[in-house]
């Protein structure tokens, strides 16, 4: 043992012997043990073979002698370590508050932000719902229209009109016109009337207005209703060989807007056409799942099988007709953008002091007007128990929820539409998107709610946007099954509700389907006209889906 061990040992030895009360042999007998340690540490093979070691690389980068020594290189490491050791006693708790500090300086910076929008979006609604100022005359905009099965593409139209003054007038074409000139309307007028009334962006709603306007009728509808500007989508309309809207235009009082692009009525009914009557069905050969949501549904090419459906051949059929491929998956992108200007119009913030918090949820698939007008007897109060404002909240289904209620290939329209077609309507106040499908106690308290509201349906088969009360692919259950509403039941905060309007999603389909050839001849013909229309409008190439993906007017 060497003289320095011997050393540490006999200091050590009268430190455990008595002298542990003496600071200053403390202190001795700790160096002497960390001497000792350090010159085994350099005396070991360990260190020896890391030398040279080191000794070879530094000469391989033809570093010149002399080469550090075992000592060196302990006093190195050491001096690293302490180094760091003192800089983290020093200042690492000061790092850790800082960022303490600024975390909570960018919480606040987000909260003061949300408010700042929030307050943002309330002038936005306040200028949109503001009228003229002082003597100033209001800036009135006429649309017009068939409206058939009115979609959330229609109110995005009504949206960027109203854009263009302060009040939107919008004439809604009669059942024989339509007829007369194109063929019976899917809707009827006063189906069409309540859907086009419900849009919170429109606020004078023309009855019976021809499908084509000659001068004279237009001249007297720009005259009593005082109308400043026509206003029509970018595509011409053209009634043998002239412009239905030459006198707007020579008086310089027309003005057009884009089409919300990747919707149509002629896409919707394509949707329909191709509605399947079993829930996901199993090929024949392997048995396995192979149903689509209508708004997802895509046909495949190739020779009739034995065995397919109807409605498969149905797809074929289509499919392999000339110039109609048909693709239905749905090609409208949705965008936060869309989302806030279709929002714009609702009113900002919390519900105001004294207002029930009304909540009814559903699918809401192909929004129409026995939709609009539950929402509007509900807005109105005239069903509720309390006679008190009502903040209106719908909650919105995903599409397997909706799927796994209502089969079929429901819903037709995905989610994001579904949720721009609520928001369109006047009656709303806010929407929940992607709603539970159980009520809870959190999400009431939550939302505050102070009655949720489920839909009572007509028969054993129908959703009428809402599920349950035996109707609606059995919203309450069956034997065995979660009754989604029974927190709301036993807080003594739940009602059913009947819908005054016997229109209904599986109507609308069945309407569809009852003129099947009909509307096969019509979907072909305008299919084309719209594949022909994005394809010379972004210049591009016919594809094997039946077009491509598309732009919305966020105009």
């Amino acid at each position: 043992m060497s003289p320095s061990v011997e050393s540490c040992d006999a200091t050590a030895g009268g430190f455990s012997q008595g002298n542990g009360h003496n600071y200053k042999n403390k202190l001795q007998a700790i160096w002497c043990i960390l001497q000792a340690k350090t010159l085994d540490l350099l005396d070991s093979p360990f260190m020896l073979s890391l030398t040279q070691r080191l000794a070879v690389l530094l000469e391989a980068l033809g570093v010149p002698p002399p080469y550090p020594e075992p000592d060196q290189i302990v006093l190195c490491v050491t001096a690293v370590l302490s180094t760091l050791l003192l800089y983290f006693l020093l200042f690492g708790k000061r790092h850790r508050l800082r960022r303490k500090m600024l975390a909570k300086d960018l919480r606040e910076a987000r909260k003061k932000v949300q408010e700042l929008e929030e307050k943002l979006l309330e002038m936005e609604v306040k200028e949109e719902g503001a009228g003229p100022k002082g003597d100033q005359e209001p800036v009135r905009i006429w649309m017009d229209g068939c409206f058939d099965m009115m979609h959330y593409g229609h109110m995005n139209a009504f949206r960027q009109g109203k854009a263009l003054g302060t009040y939107l007038v919008v004439g809604v074409n009669s059942d024989a016109t339509i007829t007369a000139c194109k063929g019976p309307p899917v809707m009827n007028d006063e189906e069409r009337l309540a859907a086009v009334e419900g849009c919170r962006f429109v606020d004078e709603v023309v009855p019976d207005v021809p499908y084509i306007m000659d001068e004279d009728y237009l001249k007297m509808v720009m005259e009593k209703y005082r109308i400043d500007f026509v206003v029509h989508g970018d595509d011409p309309c053209i009634v043998n060989g002239r412009d239905v809207y030459e006198l707007p235009q020579s008086m310089g009082k027309y003005r057009t807007i884009p089409r919300t692009e990747g919707v149509s009525t002629t896409d919707i009914v394509g949707r329909m056409l191709l509605m399947s009557r079993r829930h996901h069905q199993r090929t024949l050969s392997t048995g396995s799942q192979t149903g689509q949501l209508a708004s997802e549904k895509k046909t495949q090419g190739g020779a009739l099988q034995e065995g397919v459906s109807q409605i498969e051949a149905l797809e074929q059929q289509l499919h392999h007709q000339e110039g109609a491929a048909f693709y239905r998956r749905s090609r409208f992108l949705t965008t936060s953008r869309m989302i806030r200007l279709f929002s714009a119009g609702m009113r900002a913030g919390p519900p105001q002091p004294g207002s029930q918090v009304v909540y009814i949820d559903g699918s809401w698939d192909m929004f129409h007007a026995g939709h609009v007008t539950t929402l509007k007897k509900i807005k109105e109060g005239r069903c509720l128990p309390e006679v008190r404002p009502v903040f209106l909240i719908v909650g919105v289904h995903n599409d397997q929820v909706v799927n796994a209620q209502r089969g079929s290939n429901f819903p037709i329209m995905n989610l994001h539409e579904r949720v721009l077609s609520v928001l369109g309507c006047k009656y709303v106040d806010d929407v929940l998107i992607d709603a539970p499908y159980t009520v809870t106690r959190e999400m009431i308290a939550s939302l505050k709610l102070s009655l949720v509201l489920h839909g009572r349906h007509r028969d054993d088969i129908e959703d009428e946007g809402t599920w349950g009360g035996g109707v609606g692919g059995g919203r309450e259950g069956g034997e065995g099954e979660e009754d989604p509403f029974a927190v709301p039941k036993e807080m003594k905060i739940f009602m059913e509700i009947s819908s005054d309007c016997d229109l209904s999603v599986r109507e609308i389909v069945s309407r569809i389907q009852k003129n099947q050839e009909l509307f096969v001849a019509k979907y072909s013909k305008k299919k084309v006209a719209e594949d022909n229309y994005y394809n010379a409008r972004y210049a591009l190439e016919e594809e094997g889906n039946g077009g491509s993906e598309v732009r919305n007017g966020e105009h």
